[in-house]
């Protein structure tokens, strides 16, 4: 089986918890119990009557319902099929550390390794099995095509926003990362039809780069959000979304494994777009890397000891 074809059969079995968890932020406490208990152990909700949840969390069958409502299916029944397929894969990866990502005070360094990096390698894996394709190709579409490309970002996203925008910038394409909010404000003031805006936030919640998204929207331009959370206010603001899946480690502060995961998407979107423009794309960045190349300078030739 190709790997194409082997993420695409992951996909079901994976996406119904990576849906859970980007629904977190949009729930009721009541629901947000059920999504809890869900993420906690998949097998056990699989196999539990409607009942028995709405007990186990102290709420109401009806709140149970409104849960799965909440992440677009029909009823509990479905639910059930999916957390089944859920579980199956998990435990099907035999090898994997523990995937909650939790550090505790008595872990080696070797723990500690093995947390993180296994919950890096889940966010690309997770982010590219439940990215909408059809999103991404219209994402890369409207950014190949653009006049300007503007990206907005603060913090760790400001850091993924600069590797965009040096990538797009490299093979010819005008753009510009604005973190400092007034400027953020001001250049998105300027954006039109011709024009890309995007914003980066693992939340969605971020003022600066909503209000940013949102004065770009108001102008005309194509808007584009990169973030955790497809319920968020900056993917309501935005005309395209492209949602990650990261899970996060105890140390998380919005800088580890949702970066990997903004990284990984913003590389899809980077390649696509050069991808269109294949050979001029190649062209530019044999050149750039040329040039640089030639500030590496020569090594320094070791003098011969005497013997």
């Amino acid at each position: 089986m190709s790997t194409a074809m082997a993420a695409e059969t992951a996909k079901p079995a994976a996406s119904i918890l990576i849906r859970v968890r980007g629904a977190m932020p949009n729930l009721r406490p009541a629901e947000r119990r059920v999504a809890q208990a869900v993420l906690a152990d998949p097998a056990r909700i699989s196999e539990s009557a409607i009942t028995a949840v709405a007990r186990l969390c102290q709420t109401s069958e009806t709140t149970v319902l409104r849960f799965c409502r909440a992440l677009g299916l029909a009823g509990y029944p479905e639910l059930r099929i999916a957390l089944a397929r859920a579980a199956q894969w998990e435990e099907g990866d035999r090898t994997a550390p523990p995937v909650t990502g939790v550090i505790t005070k008595t872990d080696s360094l070797a723990d500690i390794v093995a947390k993180v990096t296994h919950a890096d390698a889940r966010a690309i894996e997770d982010t590219g099995s439940a990215l909408d394709l059809t999103v991404l190709e219209a994402a890369v579409t409207a950014v190949a095509a653009a006049r300007r490309i503007d990206i907005y970002g603060t913090g760790a996203s400001a850091l993924v926003g600069e590797d965009l925008r040096l990538k797009l910038h490299r093979i010819g394409l005008v753009s510009f990362l604005w973190s400092e909010s007034h400027q953020a404000l001001a250049s998105a003031a300027l954006l039109g039809p011709a024009d890309v805006a995007i914003g980066i936030s693992h939340t969605g919640t971020t003022v600066d780069i909503v209000d940013a998204v949102r004065v770009a929207r108001e102008g005309g331009a194509t808007t584009l959000a990169v973030t955790n959370f497809a319920g968020s206010p900056v993917a309501a603001l935005a005309d395209l979304v492209l949602t990650t899946a990261a899970r996060e480690t105890t140390f998380r502060s919005g800088a580890m494994s949702s970066r990997i995961a903004q990284l990984a998407l913003v590389d899809c979107l980077f390649t696509g777009v050069a991808q269109r423009s294949y050979d001029r794309a190649m062209e530019a960045l044999e050149n750039t890397y040329e040039v640089v190349q030639s500030r590496r300078g020569r090594p320094a030739r070791v003098a011969a000891h005497p013997v």
